[in-house]
């Protein structure tokens, strides 16, 4: 009843804005593309969306159509692209998606020996989810999930690939630089700048900040490294990065890497990836040269 064509509609609807866009994108008359909808609504006995004035709603069966889309026609696609790829004799492709925002100069340090060891495989790298990263693993979006926090679910493989400290990062003039480690309250007057993630999936809040019952003076949000500890270096503010990135940058910028907390805060980069995955050869490559890369 509910075929791929009816998903496809529903997903250019969304993507375009509009019918006629939609049509063209698809390569269809408005005419048929209407049709086809009217004939699907017929036979679900429910109409799909409702129209306010020029505007295309959908209704709730509408929305429950598009978001079945959503999850299957990337797969259909996942599934024809590797079928096409075994047809010209291409290995494959592999579909990396990125859950650790200072992790891409890590990330190229792998890329790089990988593309020269697999020739007949491409890279793709990918850092904004529809339904975040597990569901891109599990929609087939991505073949490879980087996180430094996994979230195990059957049918996915967490494996530790990189073990590194995030650290506490300051100008080299704030108070606390001549410090080795810093505690929660000594940060209760300055900006704390991190990357957009929610908090609750911050360690420097849930495992510094929350468990001291402690906060910072301010929150503020950054979307790059280089612009982040840029601020910090001009004293607008303290971060929180794994040490091997401070440690490069901090040859070119007066800032200065803090434990936080005495004991400090031990991390692991994972890779995660579908159980039915776990035979495929160059996936498995990949995961064997993420784990003898070291930073220098």
């Amino acid at each position: 009843m509910i075929e791929r064509n009816h998903l496809e509609i529903f997903r250019a609807i969304e993507r375009q804005g509009s019918l006629t866009a939609a049509a063209e994108q698809l390569n269809l008359t408005q005419s048929a593309l209407s049709h086809a909808v009217r004939k699907l609504e017929q036979q679900l006995g429910t109409p799909v969306w409702v129209r306010e004035g020029r505007q295309l709603r959908f209704t709730q069966a509408g929305e429950q159509l598009l978001t079945l889309a959503n999850r299957l026609l990337p797969q259909f696609e996942h599934a024809e692209m590797l079928v096409q790829q075994i047809a010209r004799g291409q290995r494959g492709s592999l579909r990396v998606g990125m859950e650790c925002h200072p992790c891409y100069q890590w990330l190229l340090k792998i890329v790089g020996p990988y593309l020269q060891q697999w020739p007949d495989v491409d890279v793709d790298v990918k850092q904004e989810f529809q339904f975040g990263g597990m569901g891109a693993l599990f929609g087939h979006d991505i073949d490879l999930l980087v996180t430094p926090d996994p979230l195990h679910r059957p049918g996915v493989q967490f494996e530790p690939v990189f073990d590194y400290e995030q650290v506490l990062v300051v100008s080299s003039g704030h108070p606390l630089a001549r410090q080795e480690w810093a505690e929660p309250t000594q940060l209760a007057k300055d900006t704390l700048i991190t990357y957009p993630v929610a908090a609750e999936r911050l360690d420097i809040f849930t495992r510094f900040f929350l468990p001291a019952h402690a906060s910072p003076g301010r929150h503020k949000t950054i979307e790059t490294t280089d612009i982040m500890l840029q601020m910090v270096a001009a004293g607008r503010g303290v971060t929180a990065l794994p040490r091997w990135l401070v440690d490069e940058y901090a040859r070119q910028m007066p800032i200065k890497a803090l434990r936080l907390g005495r004991e400090g805060m031990p991390k692991q980069i994972f890779l995660g990836f579908r159980e039915l995955d776990a035979e495929v050869d160059y996936l498995n490559a990949f995961m064997e040269l993420a784990r003898s890369i070291r930073w220098n």
